[in-house]
């Protein structure tokens, strides 16, 4: 049961990550993605802080200085910034394409560090949407374009973050975890600044397009949060291949993309390895 309801929040989440990423893509037409950044930082984290205060709860937990908690602001730092280059600068289905690699890094890492058992059938299920994703991917020999390589570094960074999320201290609620992870993305902003082209005065409608996009940004991070803690890592992180499906929708929808008929197969291989994971995981 807390796999399934795990898988569930995995999938509200990506949903959410989706359209926050077309409001911010949307954001960084009109200012340079470091001010972005700051902003949607600023209105997450005060909107988690709010969250916090209402429940009775310190904004500051105690252990926020503790090794995972230090962990995971490095890693949100380095996958935020790096995923908010490839969108602003890429096509948000390649850009969340590249990101669906990230499940086989969490997966990875929760069974090197938390020693999750993994069968044989679930590693192929996992081979199975790695395939799916070089399906999209279709990697030559003229190699990774930057834009590519922003988007996997942001991968890496993102698998990073959930896996130092297990490892967060379990007396941390999701509105603290929430105020320290848009803090560091103010930290994230600043550090790209002085390279995407400072500051500027954001108009009305870019400010409305930050603030749509930190309000799903909060629950897009509550339903993660709630996923990773709920779940087995290696049986809720493959539902993340789910926002490559919405990302392409709004990728259609909005922004006039056209996936082709590569990219629709590789999708269709990382869903069904995704629900043959969460129902193997039920059977057991």
């Amino acid at each position: 049961m807390n796999n399934t309801k795990g898988s569930l929040f995995m999938v509200l989440a990506m949903a959410c990550f989706a359209i926050e990423d077309m409001f911010l893509k949307k954001a960084t037409t009109m200012i340079p993605v470091g001010e972005a950044l700051i902003l949607f930082g600023l209105f997450g984290g005060v909107i988690f802080a709010a969250m916090g205060r209402m429940n009775g709860e310190a904004l500051i937990h105690p252990q926020w200085r503790s090794k995972p908690m230090l962990w995971r602001a490095g890693f949100e730092i380095s996958g935020r910034l790096f995923f908010t280059l490839a969108i602003a600068l890429a096509s948000l289905s390649t850009a969340s394409a590249i990101l669906q690699a990230t499940p086989l890094f969490v997966s990875l890492g929760a069974i090197v560090i938390f020693s999750e058992v993994v069968g044989a059938r679930r590693w192929i299920a996992m081979l199975v949407g790695f395939l799916g994703v070089l399906l999209i991917l279709r990697p030559g020999p003229e190699g990774l374009q930057l834009t590519s390589l922003f988007a996997l570094l942001g991968t890496i960074g993102f698998a990073g973050r959930d896996l130092a999320t297990r490892a967060s201290p379990a007396t941390m609620t999701n509105a603290q975890l929430g105020v320290s992870g848009f803090t560091v993305l103010v930290i994230a902003g600043c550090i790209a600044a002085p390279y995407t082209g400072g500051f500027v005065m954001p108009d009305l409608l870019t400010l409305i397009y930050v603030v749509v996009a930190s309000v799903i940004g909060v629950i897009a991070y509550s339903a993660l949060t709630s996923a990773m803690r709920m779940g087995e890592v290696s049986v809720v992180s493959p539902f993340r291949y789910t926002r490559l499906i919405f990302a392409m929708i709004i990728g259609m929808l909005v922004f006039g993309e056209n996936p082709d008929a590569w990219t629709i197969a590789g999708s269709a291989l990382i869903v069904a390895s995704g629900l043959y994971t969460v129902l193997r995981s039920r059977r057991a």
